[in-house]
Formats: C-alpha cells, sequence, structure tokens
C-alpha cells in the first residue's frame, strides 16, 4: 500500500474494513478477526497502531522480533484456526522509521468460515460479533450457493395447502398433460417438481402454489405507498396498500398500484384512451419481477414500493449476491439467489432469466439508478420521473 493511503486509512479510523492493533499476542483472536473479514466483505488488520479512542491511529510500531513473530501467527491461525484455512497476505510497511505489518483479509469465497470450536464471526460495524441467528448463518452459506431460501421447507405447510385448480392448470400448462392422468401421487410430484418434500411445501412451492401464502409467510409480502411530495410522511399519502397473495398476484397487483399512482400521457391516441404511462409498462414490470423473485427471502421483510412526487422506489431486501455489483448488473450479468423460483418464474411472471430484464428496462428507460447497499442489507431501484405536465 501507498503510505498516503496508509495515512488516510489511520486518520480516518477503524471501519467495517480496517481495524487497528497495538500488537497480537493470541492466535484465537487473531483467527477470530481474520473470520469476521473473510465472512464479510473482506479487509485490513493494521498491527502496530494504536486502537484506544484517545490514540486512534497513532503509529507504534513493531520490532523485529513482534513482526516475525506475528508472521508466524497468522500463518497459524490462518491455516489451523480457521476452517476452511485462508490465504491472507502480509505488508510490511515503515512510517516515520516505525514499521507497521499489515494483514489484507479478502472476503471468503468458501463460507461461512467458523473458528476451531464451530463459532461463526461476522463484521459489526468496525467490531466484530458472532453470527447467532439461524437466518444469518444460512445467508453465509448461501453466499457460497451452499443452501438457498427457495428449497427450504415452510413449517405447517403441506400439500394441503395447495391451490389445486391453480396448480392444475399451470402443470398442464408447463408439462402438456393433466396432472390427475400422470399416475403420480401428488407428494411425489412436488417432490419431483422441487416444490417441496415428504408431502411439505416449500418457500418455492408455497409462495406459487398455496391457497394462501400469508397465513404462514406474513413477511414476504409487498408494502407500497404513494405519497404527496418528495419524502415519507407517517401520516399523509394519497395511497397505500399491503399486497398478498400468490407471486403472480402480488405481481399483477403490485403493477396495477403503481399505474393507478403515475401519470398517463395522452399524446396522439383518441380522447377516450386511458393514455401511455409516464414510466413504461414493460420497465415497471422488469423491476418487480426482479424485486420478487431475486430478494433475500432469508430475510424476514417486505418489498417496499413508494410513489413520490419526483420518483419512484422498489427495495428489495438482501443486497447483490456474493461479488455482484451495480456495474455488474448494468451489463448484463446475473447470479441467480433463488434458482427453484427462478426455474417457474418464467411461466409465471414476464420473466426471462436471462439477466437481461435490467438491460431492458434502461433501454425503455434510462432515468433509473440502482443502489447496492450492503451495510443496510438491501437493494434499490430509484426510478426518477421526469414527467411534468
Amino acid at each position: 500500500m501507498e503510505i498516503l493511503e496508509i495515512m488516510k486509512i489511520l486518520a480516518q479510523g477503524e471501519d467495517s474494513h480496517n481495524q487497528f492493533k497495538k500488537n497480537v499476542n493470541n492466535i484465537d483472536s487473531l483467527a477470530n478477526e481474520l473470520i469476521a473479514f473473510s465472512n464479510t466483505l473482506g479487509g485490513k488488520i493494521f498491527i502496530g497502531v494504536d486502537e484506544n479512542t484517545e490514540k486512534e491511529g497513532e503509529i507504534v510500531g513493531l520490532s523485529s522480533e513482534d513482526i516475525y513473530r506475528i508472521n508466524h501467527l497468522v500463518s497459524n491461525a490462518a491455516s489451523q484456526n480457521v476452517k476452511p484455512a485462508i490465504n491472507p497476505l502480509t505488508e510490511i510497511v515503515t512510517i516515520n522509521d516505525k514499521r507497521i505489518l499489515i494483514i489484507d483479509v479478502p472476503e471468503g469465497l468458501n463460507k461461512p468460515y467458523q473458528d476451531k470450536n464451530g463459532v461463526f464471526w461476522v463484521k459489526s460495524g468496525s467490531d466484530k460479533r458472532k453470527a447467532t441467528s439461524r437466518e444469518e448463518i444460512q445467508r453465509l452459506f448461501q453466499s457460497s450457493g451452499l443452501v438457498h431460501a427457495d428449497k427450504t421447507i415452510v413449517n405447517g405447510m403441506t400439500i394441503a395447502d395447495l391451490d389445486m385448480d391453480y396448480f392444475g392448470k399451470f402443470f398442464k400448462k408447463r408439462y402438456g398433460e393433466n396432472l390427475e392422468d400422470v399416475g403420480i401421487p401428488l407428494s411425489k410430484t412436488i417432490s419431483n417438481m422441487n416444490l417441496g418434500n415428504d408431502g411439505n411445501l416449500n418457500l418455492t412451492g408455497a409462495l406459487l402454489f398455496s391457497k394462501s401464502p400469508f397465513s404462514f409467510l406474513p413477511s414476504f409480502i409487498v408494502k407500497a405507498a404513494a405519497f404527496p411530495g418528495e419524502k415519507i410522511t407517517d401520516e399523509v399519502y394519497i395511497d397505500n396498500r399491503d399486497i398478498t397473495g400468490k407471486l403472480s398476484d402480488v405481481f399483477q397487483q403490485t403493477i396495477r398500484f403503481i399505474l393507478s399512482n403515475i401519470k398517463h400521457v395522452q399524446g396522439e391516441q383518441g380522447i377516450n384512451s386511458i393514455g401511455k404511462p409516464e414510466i413504461p409498462k414493460i420497465v415497471l414490470e422488469e423491476l418487480v419481477a426482479n424485486a420478487l423473485i431475486h430478494r433475500d427471502y432469508f430475510i424476514q421483510a417486505p418489498v417496499l414500493i413508494f410513489i413520490f412526487t419526483n420518483r419512484i422506489e422498489i427495495i428489495s431486501p438482501g443486497h447483490l449476491p456474493n461479488n455482484l455489483t451495480v456495474a455488474n448488473i448494468k451489463a448484463g450479468n446475473s447470479n441467480t439467489r433463488n434458482p427453484v423460483l427462478a426455474s417457474f418464474a418464467h411461466n409465471i411472471l414476464p420473466y426471462r432469466g436471462f439477466g437481461s430484464g435490467i438491460l431492458r428496462a434502461l433501454e425503455n428507460y434510462p432515468n433509473i439508478e440502482f443502489i447496492d447497499d450492503r451495510e443496510g442489507n438491501r437493494f434499490k431501484c430509484i426510478i426518477q420521473r421526469v414527467l411534468t405536465v
């Protein structure tokens, strides 16, 4: 690292990506720091730098013996006390005749990482903490593709909760034959389609085909509101709705909500025409479908739709998965967080699954901003409303 870059980091203080240590002696404590960075977004540990509040960022330096010892400690911690093993890099930098050791810990590719006692550590601001909730640990496994929320069994939901008329019509459309003519027990059919197991529905089966997903999955809805100004107000709104039902119903109702709360342009259409929406319908369909299909279903929270006078915000629980970036998705790249749900979506929603939805939205309406909020663990689409008449 360049000295100017280091000095800037030290002056700013500790954060989620940079940790200071005067010295390191405990291999278990060091391993926990390495694990926390590996399980989160990676970062750097600056050893030989005061971490105390009054002197935070002050260089105290390390002796040659310290550097030799700590390098060996890093090697042993990374290979023996971190499971699976990681490969951090170290660098010695001299500033004002004082040497510091910088440990560069990349974001792990084989999450989740744990210590020798099986404890998972993650970053929490500038500190670290144990990952304790089931959902949080599941998300760590999810980031490595080891588990997917859309395949998890929904407690209490069985094939008795299926909307059989709706499911039968879907089956006929997808497979070209009637469900009752297949000659396979319903529980086996559900298992073969990856919609559940042993007569129980998984998340995909529940969201797509159950009679009432909201009864067992009350968080996985859309909360929509239209406001008279440019900010959220608790007391004044134009329209406000909790949108529930099967995923197909939620999608259609969400599109209708947005269309009913934005302007329509008459243009060259006849006087009795309802006009074209100020934002093309295909743009709204692509963005809403992406929000419903690619959200993080390990997070117990709804998709949010906010309509303001100058913009529309679509907020999905969960930041972009793995190393996917806003630049990636605008270039047509994709990383399917919910592969089973996505495999059925093109039969139910206007969703193609080729990573082209964002491209298509931008081609039809360029005034869209995407924000990958990793700290807040959410993804936001902001559609600017440029129509002024």
